[in-house]
């Protein structure tokens, strides 16, 4: 239990931190002045000011905040700032490197850097395992994978990975198809056409009429699944390419769950708040530390992808009003925008609201959010 809280921290303020540390390392890109980068939530345990930044600890341990100098209150997203236009109109020097004083480009590529962290961290870690773990890919062959000790495939002198290309005359492609021939033939001697490490080669067994508890006629077990893994440099665009498909499925999966919740009145049970996260940190935890990297790059996903839906009060929200800038060339109004960001934010703490009180409903009963 302890481990898992821990886990679920950690793992939650790294995906955080280097979604503010995108905003952070953009702002300050572009000159913009970065008041205060901090590390969990205030109230603040420590600070330092460097430079012209304070660099914080605080005592809630759970994600980051970066405060931009002139940036409005009613901006909402993860990029916060106290300070006001009206309070900064008589340092001329400073109104310059003010976030609201940014041309529009720049504003953009603040408020969007979070969400492109989030994304690249996906990228990296998935492309981290295709090029260490593999990914399993379907295969037209029938694959060895596992022989049992003297079976009449260990004394044919079939091993592992070995591809058994046809059973006498019959070409198989398939599982079935092999299982189904393996017990026509079952008490007949057969030829097996194999390849092996590029070369093909016969051999002759006898399927077993009655083969042991938990053993097929043959001995071995098969798979049309083989593991490919990548190159340093294959792995990245196949990386890449994985994030985008992930990321389409996340995104089609909330569309649903939107529908399904306004039109069916269908509670939200596969979707998961803080306890459900927790909870499923803890069996990645368990199932060890290459299920840990994929739960971070679909988190890490997961988080970009919700950050850049146009929902107010998230950087959504805020790319979207900036958007509406650039089509009508003048700023909205901060009075509506302020209305629209704090409407979007009791909405997002409704419904986070919802999906705690469901975690809450599945860890009495006992469930998992996996299905």
């Amino acid at each position: 239990m302890l481990l898992t809280i821990i886990s679920f921290i950690v793992i939650l303020s790294i995906l955080v931190l280097i979604h503010e540390l995108g905003h952070y390392l953009v702002a300050k890109k572009f000159g913009i002045k970065v008041e205060e980068f901090g590390v969990g939530f205030p109230p603040r345990a420590f600070g330092k000011k460097i430079g012209e930044t304070v660099y914080s600890i605080n005592w809630l341990p759970i994600g980051g905040f970066v405060k931009l100098y002139g940036e409005d209150n009613a901006g909402g997203g993860s990029v916060r700032a106290k300070n006001q236009e009206s309070s900064i109109k008589n340092e001329e020097t400073d109104i310059k490197r003010a976030f609201y004083a940014r041309p529009l480009w720049q504003r953009m590529a603040v408020v969007t850097a979070g969400v492109i962290m989030n994304f690249l961290l996906a990228i990296v870690l998935i492309s981290f395992l295709f090029s260490t773990q593999g990914v399993p890919l379907p295969s037209s062959d029938v694959i060895v994978s596992g022989i049992s000790k003297n079976s009449p495939a260990e004394v044919a002198g079939l091993k592992v990975e070995d591809r058994i290309l046809k059973i006498n005359d019959k070409a198989i492609s398939k599982t079935d198809v092999f299982i189904s021939e393996t017990k026509k033939n079952a008490g007949h001697e057969i030829q097996l056409l194999v390849r092996r490490d590029g070369k093909e080669f016969t051999t002759s067994l006898t399927p077993r009429l009655n083969p042991p508890k938990n053993e097929g006629a043959m001995g071995v077990s098969i798979t049309n699944i083989i593991v490919k893994k990548y190159t340093w440099y294959e792995a990245p665009i196949y990386g890449t390419i994985e994030a985008g498909k992930f990321s389409w499925l996340i995104l089609s999966g909330l569309g649903g769950m939107v529908n399904d919740l306004v039109h069916g009145g269908v509670r939200p049970e596969s979707v998961a708040g803080p306890i459900g996260v927790a909870q499923l940190t803890g069996e990645a935890v368990r199932a060890g530390w290459f299920a840990v990297l994929w739960f971070v790059a679909l988190l890490s996903l997961n988080l970009a992808v919700l950050n850049i839906m146009p929902i107010p009060a998230l950087d959504g929200g805020r790319f979207f009003f900036m958007l509406i800038e650039l089509a009508t060339r003048r700023k909205v109004s901060q009075k509506y925008e302020g209305y629209a960001h704090a409407v979007g934010l009791v909405a997002l703490l409704g419904l986070m609201l919802l999906i705690t009180l469901l975690d809450v409903s599945r860890l009495v009963q006992g469930k998992s959010i996996l299905p």
